[in-house]
């Protein structure tokens, strides 16, 4: 992963979910199918858990909104110790697109 990096690249942009955000209690637990919760969590975490698992710095940016106003996430990564360059690019894409005052609806 490191490596990608050294190539020179500032930033990797990636969906921070593979789809929009699901309805409320989608992943409540299931008794009488236990592994459920696991299995959709884990499909949700496609995106995000390989910089988990390898330390690098990353935000996500809700800079998409669904016809029905859900956001959508942007996930901006970055090298090891840049978290500097994340939180000035998230700031000034903020001042570009603001979204301090949007919230979706209940969604259930």
């Amino acid at each position: 992963m490191a490596s990608w990096w050294a190539d020179g690249y500032d930033l990797l942009v990636t969906p921070t979910l593979p789809e929009p955000p699901p309805p409320i209690g989608y992943f409540a637990p299931d008794p009488t199918e236990p592994t459920i919760t696991g299995l959709r969590a884990s499909g949700f975490a496609c995106w995000t858990s390989p910089f988990n698992m390898t330390g690098q710095p990353g935000i996500s940016l809700p800079l998409h909104w669904t016809p029905d106003g859900l956001p959508v996430g942007v996930q901006l990564v970055a090298s090891y110790g840049r978290e500097d360059l994340l939180v000035r690019i998230a700031a000034a894409l903020e001042q570009a697109a603001p979204w301090i005052d949007r919230r979706p609806p209940l969604f259930g």
